[in-house]
């Protein structure tokens, strides 16, 4: 199916397949992208999506098949004949030099061998380079410095050096705050404005339909739609195309409040007479340049209640969890659970008082991607317990087998490394160590960040039984859509403190202007302020 335009696609694949080893990652895809238009690829997580990228890219092989370029067909598995073509790929990991400076990693792979250059010279010809492209930063700035949105805006715009034709961004906005998206949009609408098609891999459908002039659909690697109007599609039919046959169970409000999806809130309550299962109070921590200090936070955690935490990255959210976790050095105030003072106790204390945690980066904080999915499962339970010389490896891979079923990991088995998993599976081994029958205080970062449309709604589904069963939930997400479908009771946090408190029904305009800091909500929490 296409659009309804009769010249030929400027792009095009030929019955595409990409096979590693036995399984087969793209299925004879056959699909057509025309000139200076915006592209949205979708599907679930495992349908295909970054591999379709790459192999336009150049940077896989497919193992059969054709690519063209305005009826052209080019070398495939060669990145330097996709570029001589005009086709450049931001990757959902950056992929500049962390060290470099913004005019060095700009100047990187540009320059020819044996040419000279000086620091200057580098500034001002980048300088006006990203100007052009609305990239606001100084380039004598190194890579790492940079929040996550400038970091996106100067690999697009390394990506544009070569005066590219086809720009294809893999999952450009699971790294950005609402406003974020918001700007890279109108960069995106700024490139095609100029004639660069773009391609956005995409997960949300709310951002598909507010951006994409087309929208093709992945899933199981094969190909089930392609160049579909979006004027055409509704969100509830975009997501029966991605999950395949009726929305399953849940996925419809995974949707967002674009699909008019109701919001499942916890029944109102007097929790503010209730002594919580957790608070912080009046708590100023150390800072770092990754995680900023909390400055005076007072935090109560009911039972029963998911309490959602909004915020633009980076002011304090980290830090939040680190001083519930016990990884921050704590300058004033403490912290209470169980009627207790947990301030000087370690994780793994915490733990034992029900502490569980969703980290921020489930690749890297939450799995060892290199060792076996039982090992990753029985961690905690292999730190908690009184002897190593207890372990019983086929025991505990029995478990981690039963937990994996119970939770619907889709996996080759026990063993297999956890690096082999999809983000929407390798999150579900981390529920399903996590949600465990002594659970009483659940932290979830960024639970759903990258999954797709099912795995999005399994998230949810399993944060509010855990909230029906009686734990508390702190949940943190930059995508405020989230919160307002998820959030019993929501808090704004900017520079480190908590400055604002919202109860449903929720409004953007009133959460976003809190976010920035122009305006200021009464906190109605009476556990704030001064501890007794």
């Amino acid at each position: 199916m296409n659009s309804g335009s009769v010249a030929p696609p400027a792009w095009q694949c030929r019955a595409m397949t990409v096979a590693y080893g036995d399984f087969i990652a793209l299925d004879g895809v056959d699909v057509g992208f025309e000139r200076g238009r915006i592209h949205a690829v979708v599907g679930q997580n495992g349908a295909g999506k970054t591999t379709f990228a790459r192999a336009i890219a150049g940077i896989v092989r497919p193992r059969q098949g054709q690519i063209l370029v305005d009826g052209r067909e080019i070398e495939p598995g060669k990145v330097r004949a996709a570029r001589d073509a005009g086709v450049e790929l931001v990757h959902q990991s950056f992929a500049l030099p962390p060290s470099f400076t913004i005019a060095e990693a700009m100047e990187f792979g540009t320059r020819k061998h044996g040419q000279l250059f000086t620091a200057s010279g580098l500034a001002r010809r980048w300088t006006q380079h990203l100007a052009e492209l609305d990239v606001t930063a100084d380039v004598r700035s190194r890579i790492r410095d940079l929040p996550v949105e400038t970091q996106q805006g100067v690999e697009i715009a390394r990506a544009l050096v070569t005066d590219a034709d086809l720009l294809i961004l893999d999952e450009p906005t699971a790294v950005l705050s609402p406003s974020g998206v918001e700007r890279l949009f109108e960069r995106v609408r700024r490139l095609k404005a100029r004639g660069v098609t773009v391609i956005l891999i995409l997960h949300k459908i709310r951002e598909v339909l507010a951006i994409a002039d087309t929208v093709t659909v992945l899933r199981g690697g094969r190909l089930v739609a392609a160049g579909l109007a979006r004027q055409a599609l509704d969100p509830v039919a975009l997501s029966d195309l991605i999950i395949g046959g009726p929305a399953a169970q849940g996925a419809e409000a995974a949707v967002g409040l674009a699909a008019g999806a109701p919001a499942e809130h916890a029944m109102a309550s007097n929790k503010a007479a209730i002594e919580p299962i957790a608070r912080l109070e009046d708590i100023t921590t150390e800072g770092r340049a990754e995680a900023p200090a909390l400055d005076h936070a007072s935090v109560a955690l009911h039972a029963g209640e998911i309490l959602g935490v909004a915020g633009v990255e980076g002011n304090g959210q980290r830090s939040l969890v680190e001083a519930l976790c016990g990884l921050a050095k704590l300058k004033e105030g403490r912290i209470m659970m169980g009627g207790r003072d947990i301030s000087r106790e370690d994780l793994g204390e915490r733990r034992k008082q029900g502490l569980r945690v969703i980290p921020f980066e489930r690749n890297s904080e939450g799995l060892s991607l290199s060792s076996a999915l039982w090992e990753n499962w029985a961690a905690s339970r292999l730190l908690a317990g009184p002897l190593l010389s207890y372990i019983r490896p086929q025991r505990l891979r029995a478990q981690a087998r039963a937990a994996f079923d119970r939770w619907s990991v889709r996996y080759a088995g026990p063993s297999q490394p956890a690096g082999a998993l999809s983000g929407g599976n390798a999150q579900k081994v981390i529920f399903s160590r996590e949600l465990d029958g002594q659970a009483r205080l659940i932290i979830a970062a960024q639970p759903t960040r990258g999954l797709d449309i099912g795995a999005t709604a399994f998230v949810w589904k399993a944060l509010r039984e855990a909230r029906d069963t009686g734990a508390a939930v702190l949940m943190i997400s930059s995508d405020l859509d989230e919160l307002f479908d998820t959030a019993d009771r929501l808090i704004v946090m900017l520079s480190g403190r908590v400055v604002a408190e919202f109860r449903p029904p929720y409004d953007m305009t009133r959460v976003g202007a809190a976010m920035t800091g122009a305006v200021t909500e009464a906190l109605s929490e009476p556990l704030t302020g001064a501890r007794p």
